[in-house]
């Protein structure tokens, strides 16, 4: 035997640790396996503080559902999908962008809590590609009008929820969204109150719920208080267009005093052209847009912003998702509106002006 081989045989044989299975966690916790099943599952009629028992017991004992395990007994795989169709075949990277990445983190982390795993898709994922990727159900962020992805993932008996409010009869389970209407009349009335008297605004060409209901949200807001529209909309998927969008809208002879960009980019580019066009912000203009980037209250001046809460609307299409695959909860769709938060910086509101004050004179000379 050689030196190696006498080693090996001389160390002590370890025990395997093993993994507590569901047996294990229904022994400690007093309960049949039934219950537990339904505790960590999230079904049938159990009280709270049972649920709660079992879930704490399992924690302690590291329980972990075996994922081959419940794909036998369900037919389920434990992957559900995560993608973006809006911009349909367009190159569009939507982890790069502030919303969809907050987004996304809060959907893994709702995922894993509920065992499941989430699968990011890219935007230009065709339906018939992601037959290859057994999904029980997909969040689809944004759909467009009539989106072909989301009917065929329908037809084809996929469960889809929906961040975004879906247009006409499009067939999602649930959605979640926020009330981007009264957000933008919101983000109007408070650059009136700083002083604009001539607010434009900066939008998408495509026709997801967002960019539509914010664009027909300003054009009544300006109809209502009898200011012409002033906007310049561009494909939302090309940073540079965006760029582009923001200098037209400053060179146009009715040149906006405030200006409300949707999209996250907007900031910082509409930032850049009134520097190009020597406007003072927020002397001469006012600036909003929506972003969930901490990056704008470092700017010079920081950028007041409208936050979607993407976290909390994470959470809530994938608690929705999974409760729909797993038959839980009602048989209709379900509506959620998330409230928004504007973050109110120096760029939208008014330097007061300074007076300068002059000392009081004395008498002159010679008067008596």
């Amino acid at each position: 035997m050689t030196a190696a081989g006498k080693h090996q045989a001389s160390r002590p044989v370890g025990r395997r640790l093993e993994r507590a299975g569901i047996r294990d966690v229904a022994a400690a916790a007093g309960v049949s396996i039934t219950t537990v099943s339904d505790a960590l599952n999230g079904k049938g009629r159990l009280p709270d503080a049972t649920r709660r028992h079992v879930r704490e017991v399992a924690d302690r004992l590291g329980y972990r559902p075996s994922a081959a395990a419940r794909t036998l007994r369900t037919g389920k795989s434990g992957l559900i999908g995560l993608t973006v169709t809006t911009y349909g075949e367009e190159p569009f990277t939507f982890t790069e962008f502030a919303y969809f990445a907050e987004m996304a983190r809060a959907a893994t982390s709702a995922a894993l809590a509920r065992g499941y795993a989430l699968v990011i898709l890219p935007a230009s994922s065709r339906h018939d590609v992601w037959g290859n990727v057994a999904l029980d159900g997909t969040v689809v962020i944004d759909p467009s009008d009539q989106d072909p992805v989301v009917t065929e993932l329908v037809r084809q008996g996929v469960p889809v929820v929906s961040d975004g409010r879906p247009a006409g009869s499009l067939p999602v389970h649930a959605w979640v969204d926020n009330d981007h209407e009264e957000a933008v009349l919101g983000i109007l009335d408070h650059l009136a109150a700083a002083g604009a008297r001539r607010i434009g605004l900066l939008t998408g060409t495509s026709t997801d719920t967002y960019t539509r209901l914010s664009t027909t949200a300003y054009l009544e807001w300006c109809e209502r208080v009898g200011q012409e529209p002033v906007y310049e909309a561009y494909p939302a998927h090309d940073p540079c267009a965006g760029a582009v969008a923001a200098d037209r809208l400053l060179a146009r002879p009715d040149r906006p005093d405030a200006v409300y960009g949707l999209f996250d980019p907007n900031g910082t580019d509409l930032l850049a052209a009134a520097r190009r066009y020597g406007l003072r912000v927020p002397d001469d203009l006012l600036l909003v847009c929506c972003s969930e980037s901490g990056g704008y209250a470092g700017t010079d001046p920081p950028i007041t912003t409208l936050s979607l809460q993407p976290r909390r609307i994470g959470t809530a299409v994938v608690q929705l998702l999974i409760d729909a695959i797993e038959g839980i909860g009602p048989t209709h769709p379900v509506q959620q509106v998330m409230p928004t938060e504007l973050i109110v910086r120096a760029s939208s509101q008014r330097r007061p002006h300074r007076t300068t004050v002059s000392p009081p004179r004395g008498p002159a000379h010679g008067e008596g």
